[in-house]
């Protein structure tokens, strides 16, 4: 969560416009604690596909090394389409 705030504050003050996965104010309160069916996930990771397509670049916080299921396949679709892609940690 932290990594989030913190690229997008940063990555505003480079005069960016940040795309953000959607999530809640805090931590505790991650859409995975929430309840979120599978067909909401279904639904966030196609709108997540989406935001991709129009982003110039895509940053991805890869905190401790970690890349999760849904962002492996944000990036693959950012290669697919020619995106620049970042990494927050380079390992």
């Amino acid at each position: 969560y932290e990594a989030f705030q913190l690229a997008n504050f940063r990555e505003t003050l480079a005069g960016h416009i940040v795309l953000t996965p959607a999530f809640l104010p805090s931590e505790e309160y991650h859409s995975e604690m929430q309840g979120i069916t599978p067909d909401q996930k279904t639904f966030l990771d196609s709108l997540y596909l989406r935001k991709v397509e129009l982003a110039d670049e895509i940053l991805v916080l890869n905190v401790g090394g970690y890349i999760g299921w849904s962002t492996s396949n944000e990036i693959a679709h950012a290669m697919s389409l020619g995106k620049i892609i970042r990494y927050l940690e380079h390992n």
